[in-house]
């Protein structure tokens, strides 16, 4: 299996850089530097505020690409109508295993996410500033950067005329800890998961306040533009999407680098900078919950929304994987397809049974299955979108049918042949299944299930217990994912073994 991407990878601008600006001659960016590198940040009405975000066409980095304006706008009516100060949060947690420009940015620039955020709690007469965040490089660096600025979750510093409460929350390493009502949740006290209905922060956020919620890119989008101006920031990138983007960009290059580009430039220019092969195969588009490019699409396609849109990919939160052309891609797919099944919250059912019924469908398919186990990927797929508390189900169900187009070939050779030829290389980072523990530091426990075939009878109850790594094949027996047992499904898959009617089950300890 590839291992996972380094916490801070290294950094690379193609023209001059913005956010990554100063990173060239400093691990970290404190306060004295940040003020250095970037100079004073002025003041903005939250009319000014709205203006500028509107003028510059600033869009959400964390994948949705929703209009910032807009967040703006709803949080200050919703605040004005109910007399409540409203909040500020941060979102941190990239949850996505091929991101990290967000880590780059907390880890090594914290001041300039802050300076965004603290921004718009001014504009907005808000009460709290909460960053979240999943990683310790991360938290360590924006509690250092809010005590630098001398801000706590008991005071902080004026802001118009009221003072503003600053603090970090850590959540756990899962893809569902990105989602912004599950980072609400944590928040306020209760479990890093999405609830079960679908609402607003703009209405209904933060304890029940109006909050402006974005991620760390586009708090640090927003304290550029505020120093540079619309005319200035508008100088990179395109009319209708200006300014730079942040692009994580791993897979089949000699070293995973996030990378500052101009929107608009060529994908084929950036990963030729990153030193990628001139005709990879495919590059997969905006992460686990993107959209694979077949190599001729990828090689005409634009780095904007509306040009990786066009051509049915997608910008998403920013990652760009090429592959290589020496391993089978619909493998690489089943392999990232059962690690979302198993970063399923388990509360939604077309989530919880939907998505494991989808990766296993594609495996069936890339072992042969025939036609019968195409329409069932797609079946699935089908099955699942549009049905659950979150976008994972979605975000799951478009990176497995994008695989289908973007792999004719491919596929045909897998459902009427005897496949590709080619075997599985794991290019495609995932979190490592071993190393410390996030929280305790301690050495993780690397598992396995396993089945003792002499002893199993198809009972069908570990796939009932489990089904996020097990699900019942079409002879009735077990089908076990290709993947370890992450945290937190350890506890769940202990009680699938101990439960087991014929004791055929168990948890190997990864070599």
């Amino acid at each position: 299996m590839s291992a996972a991407l380094p916490e801070q990878p290294a950094v690379l601008s193609l023209g001059t850089p913005r956010l990554l600006a100063g990173l060239d001659r400093a691990a970290r960016l404190d306060r004295s530097a940040h003020l250095s590198v970037h100079g004073s940040l002025p003041r903005h009405t939250e009319e000014q505020l709205t203006a500028l975000a509107e003028a510059v066409a600033l869009r959400g980095r964390g994948g949705a690409g929703f209009p910032f304006a807009q967040k703006l706008r709803a949080v200050g009516r919703m605040a004005q109508r109910r007399s409540a100060r409203p909040a500020v949060v941060v979102n941190g947690c990239e949850g996505d295993p091929a991101c990290r420009k967000d880590a780059v940015l907390l880890g090594r620039a914290p001041h300039l996410v802050l300076d965004g955020a603290l921004l718009a709690a001014a504009a907005l007469g808000a009460g709290s500033v909460v960053v979240g965040v999943t990683r310790a490089t991360a938290e360590a660096s924006v509690r250092e950067a809010l005590a630098e600025r001398g801000l706590t979750d008991r005071h902080g510093r004026p802001g118009r005329g009221l003072s503003v409460r600053a603090r970090v929350v850590r959540l756990p390493e899962r893809l569902v800890s990105g989602e912004s009502s599950a980072l609400l949740r944590a928040a306020d006290g209760g479990p890093p998961l999405p609830p079960g209905r679908h609402g607003r922060a703009s209405q209904d956020g933060l304890s029940g306040a109006p909050t402006l919620l974005s991620n760390a890119e586009t708090y640090a989008q927003l304290a550029l533009a505020a120093r540079l101006g619309a005319e200035g920031y508008a100088a990179a990138g395109t009319p209708g999407e200006p300014g730079t983007v942040l692009l994580t960009v791993s897979g089949a290059v000699p070293q995973p680098q996030v990378v500052e580009v101009p929107g608009g430039v060529p994908l084929a220019s950036v990963l030729t900078a990153c030193g990628a092969a001139p005709a990879p195969q495919a590059v997969l588009t905006g992460g686990y919950h993107g959209a694979w490019l077949d190599a001729a699409t990828a090689a005409a396609a634009p780095v904007s929304y509306e040009g990786l849109a066009a051509r049915g990919g997608a910008l998403g939160a920013g990652a760009v994987l090429p592959l290589p052309a020496d391993t089978c891609p619909l493998g690489e797919t089943v392999r990232v397809a059962h690690w979302l099944a198993a970063e399923s919250a388990g509360q939604c059912g077309p989530c919880r049974l939907g998505l494991p019924t989808l990766a296993g469908a594609l495996a069936d398919v890339t072992a042969g299955g025939g036609q019968g186990a195409l329409e069932a990927v797609r079946e699935a797929a089908g099955a699942v979108r549009g049905r659950g508390a979150c976008g994972h189900p979605d975000g799951a169900a478009r990176f497995v049918l994008s695989a289908l187009s973007a792999f004719t070939d491919d596929l045909a050779a897998h459902v009427l042949g005897a496949g590709c030829g080619r075997p599985t290389a794991g290019v495609l980072p995932l979190p490592p299944s071993g190393g410390p523990d996030a929280v305790t530091g301690a050495p993780r426990r690397v598992e396995r299930l396993a089945v003792d075939w002499t002893l199993c009878k198809g009972h069908g109850l570990c796939a009932d217990l489990l089904p996020q790594l097990v699900r019942t094949g079409p002879d009735g027996y077990p089908a076990l994912a290709d993947a370890g047992v992450p945290d937190h499904l350890r506890g769940r898959a202990q009680r699938a073994v101990r439960r087991c009617p014929a004791l055929a089950l168990r948890l190997d300890k990864e070599r």
